[in-house]
């Protein structure tokens, strides 16, 4: 890893190109379901390199730590956006899975349809792509290790309602961490209903049996099919176990977490693999996203873990609207999400995140 104290740099002198450390290349993937689609790969000259997906609302699909995999990537991977895939479960037919899938911005859970309109799974975002406004490249040899992209979608319509994500992804060339600032604002000028869900898809090696999850929390089984069997007392659903026979198929299981913050407001969850010996630590303020929904499907060739810090848990707009706890942002109005994937690597920071003081 390199030295963020640039007195101590090795590589002073000796490179032509700053790429050899590290820095963010942009391109156009030209095959298969993903071609024409804009991509980022990030190298943050650590080991933590990802690919952001600029034509699927900047989300991120793969992403490494040294050799290992740290996303689950479904069986169709990378597809060009779709932007009709709104309605029913119709958007399951293009989820990536990847490190993570943005999904709202005005409804985040499965298909409804009420007075207020039809819905399908997760909202519209992470099928719009992004209108690019910069990106900022390291520079070391000048003492500027920071690096950036940013742009801007909008899921809208005539008559409303008319939301804009303008998203930032950053880091530090030297240090293993992807921050990401989201701001959503109403543009149109009545009320618009809001929700946003963060679908962090953890896979195999990280994922693995005897991986930790990490979270704290008063939490609950969603209701119905095989959640309570899994999210109960005195079983073990904080271990990623084998493959599960009862996880083929739609077979999955899913818990709400009322998340818990620290004395300064931020929360803490993520993953800890003892083999690798590294963890995948996600921040977030309570604030922001004040729910943590832990997805778990171990299916055989599609084994997953989601940790995904939201707004709401994945209720729906509809049982929202009814528990009063549907966000209204005014017209004009913005809210900010900050977000950090970290990958800690040393002892101290490991033991740290998992057993808190």
């Amino acid at each position: 890893m390199i030295s963020t104290d640039l007195s101590h740099q090795t590589w002073r002198d000796k490179i032509s190109n700053t790429a050899q450390l590290g820095g963010i290349e942009t391109a156009v993937l030209d095959n298969g379901p993903g071609r024409g689609t804009r991509i980022a790969w990030i190298n943050t000259g650590t080991g933590l390199r990802y690919k952001v997906v600029l034509d699927r609302a900047m989300d991120i699909a793969d992403a490494f730590y040294n050799q290992h995999s740290l996303a689950w990537l479904s069986h169709v991977g990378v597809t060009s956006p779709q932007p009709f895939s709104d309605k029913g479960i119709d958007w399951l037919r293009t989820f990536g899975g990847g490190l993570l899938t943005t999904c709202g911005l005005t409804h985040v859970g499965g298909p409804e349809s009420d007075e207020f309109g039809e819905r399908g799974i997760h909202g519209q975002i992470s099928n719009i792509p992004a209108e690019i406004e910069s990106i900022v490249q390291p520079d070391p040899v000048a003492g500027k290790l920071a690096m950036s992209i940013a742009g801007r979608m909008r899921e809208t319509r005539v008559f409303g309602p008319s939301l804009e994500l303008r998203r930032t992804i950053s880091g530090t060339l030297g240090q293993p961490y992807i921050h990401i600032q989201d701001e959503v604002t109403n543009r149109a000028n009545t009320p618009a209903p809001h929700m946003l869900l963060y679908h962090f898809n953890f896979g195999w090696p990280l994922v693995d049996e005897g991986t930790d999850l990490i979270w704290q929390g008063q939490w609950q089984a969603r209701d119905g099919g095989i959640n309570a069997d899994v999210f109960k007392e005195g079983n073990n659903f904080r271990t990623c176990p084998a493959p599960l026979d009862q996880h083929a198929g739609g077979g999955e299981a899913v818990a709400f977490i009322d998340v818990e913050a620290d004395h300064s407001g931020q929360c803490s969850a993520g993953l800890y693999n003892a083999k690798l010996g590294f963890a995948v630590a996600l921040r977030f303020r309570k604030d922001q996203l004040p729910w943590l929904t832990n997805w778990q499907h171990w299916g055989k060739g599609e084994y997953v873990t989601g940790i995904e810090p939201g707004t709401h848990p994945p209720i729906g707009q509809a049982k929202a609207r009814a528990q009063q706890s549907l966000i209204f942002l005014a017209p004009g109005e913005s809210r900010t999400y900050d977000l950090r994937v970290e990958v800690l690597h040393t002892e101290a920071a490991i033991q740290n995140f998992v057993k808190p003081t």
